[in-house]
């Protein structure tokens, strides 16, 4: 496996490529961006909830990735998910100057998403609510339902974040992820926000 990663101070940017046995990755993002994106995992409907990310953080990102989707396309989401963690810590710095904190509950229709972050160093991942058997279902042909904790796992940890996580409504399988993404994409947007009245690292202990 290999990987590297680089952030500058000005720019909240970073880059990294992870390959491994299983899988090919390129993430590239823009923590201060427009929510532009440029997303192809070779698993269409993780595109799509990797889309709406980005829309909805208005972080910019570039996502290239290749796997053994001819087996399963579990390594592919997860070593997506790895990879987006650790640029997401590379690209925040040292913290200083964020908000630290966000929360948004959003809806789809008959489903409603929860999510709070706190960009705190220590990863942790709450995930309830999701209705019996929505673990089951095969959405757009590809993307398992349990895959969605599973992303948010890998997130979180390779990250350093905490995110709970609570679906409090839902029917559909795909509106109920889509609630997931976008809920968690506004939460990380006011995280990672500067807040101008921060001066230095938002924490008593002086480190996150």
């Amino acid at each position: 496996m290999s990987e590297n990663g680089a952030s500058t101070a000005a720019a909240r940017t970073a880059r990294m490529e992870r390959t491994t046995s299983e899988s090919s990755v390129l993430v590239e993002i823009n923590l201060d961006g427009t929510g532009v994106s440029d997303i192809s995992t070779s698993v269409p409907f993780y595109d799509h909830m990797l889309t709406a990310l980005c829309k909805h953080s208005l972080i910019d990102m570039t996502v290239k990735a290749t796997g053994d989707t001819h087996i399963d396309v579990h390594h592919t989401v997860e070593d997506v998910a790895i990879t987006f963690g650790e640029v997401l810590r590379a690209a925040l710095g040292n913290k200083a100057g964020i908000r630290r904190f966000g929360e948004a509950t959003i809806p789809l229709d008959e489903a409603l998403a929860h999510a709070v972050v706190d960009v705190s160093g220590r990863p942790y991942l709450v995930h309830g609510g999701e209705p019996a058997g929505q673990e089951y279902h095969l959405i757009g042909g590809h993307f398992t339902g349990s895959l969605t904790r599973h992303v948010f796992e890998a997130i979180t940890l390779h990250a350093g974040i905490c995110l709970h996580m609570n679906v409090l409504a839902g029917r559909d399988p795909h509106h109920i992820v889509e609630a997931q993404f976008k809920a968690f994409a506004r939460a990380l947007r006011s995280a990672v926000e500067s807040d101008p009245r921060v001066e230095g690292i938002p924490s008593t202990k002086g480190a996150l």
